[in-house]
């Protein structure tokens, strides 16, 4: 367990192994839920991150393609 102390201003400094683990680097957007057992920082995905993945699955764009219909369907709801 690794522990950090809140600033006067609400800063936090995440522990290096943790942003490292994580990729928290500066300027990284992240998203805090709680729930019962106490907060979650969750990092964002970033659009970067999204066009290295495109193709990983090798469905040659069946997938996005019926994601696109989906949606189309649900605007039309």
């Amino acid at each position: 367990m690794r522990l950090a102390k809140v600033t006067t201003n609400g800063r936090l400094t995440i522990p290096a192994p943790y942003r490292k683990k994580y990729g928290l680097y500066p300027g990284r957007k992240v998203k805090f839920e709680t729930d019962d057992n106490g907060i979650k920082i969750i990092p964002l995905v970033t659009p970067e991150e999204v066009k290295n993945n495109i193709g990983f699955l090798g469905t040659k764009g069946k997938l996005l393609k019926a994601l696109m219909e989906e949606k189309k369907r649900e605007r039309e709801w």
